[in-house]
């Protein structure tokens, strides 16, 4: 804290941390992520695959209903570590079967649950793969924070 700034009054703001997004010069603006992140915290969050299960464990019907859920279970996986969505620096996607006539449905589900948490839009990697745990999983969702505190 710089002398003469009053002392922070929620938690939220003693617990800030600094993260630049950045881009690929002369390379076209990718849309909804950012091709690097640069984050400086004390605290690193890595949150294992969330998948589109709710805690009753009933696993929700298509990609775009499973997406939404599993963005749903990164947040509440950051706020169980202590961190908040906005502290997002990295996020991985597994799709299965991936292919482009799937990209409207996974964007539809990824926004759903943006209305109740926007993520920033932190660099992505979406990797298609032939399963997962289970044949009812569609997506899984890995992400990491970093959080100064």
């Amino acid at each position: 804290m710089t002398e003469g700034q009053p002392a922070p009054t929620t938690y939220s703001e003693v617990l800030t941390m600094t993260v630049t997004l950045h881009n690929i010069e002369g390379k076209g603006a990718p849309v909804g992520f950012s091709h690097a992140s640069a984050a400086r915290g004390n605290l690193i969050v890595h949150v294992a695959g969330q998948v589109g299960e709710n805690d009753e464990g009933v696993i929700a019907e298509g990609l775009t209903a499973q997406a939404e859920q599993a963005l749903r279970n990164v947040a509440r996986a950051f706020d169980a570590a202590g961190a908040a969505v906005t502290d997002l620096v990295k996020t991985t996607l597994y799709v299965v079967g991936w292919d482009p006539s799937k990209f409207d449905a996974l964007v539809a589900g990824l926004l759903a649950a943006q209305v109740d948490h926007p993520f920033p839009d932190a660099p992505l990697t979406l990797i298609g793969v032939q399963s997962l745990f289970t044949p009812d999983h569609l997506i899984e969702i890995e992400a990491v924070a970093v959080v100064d505190g």
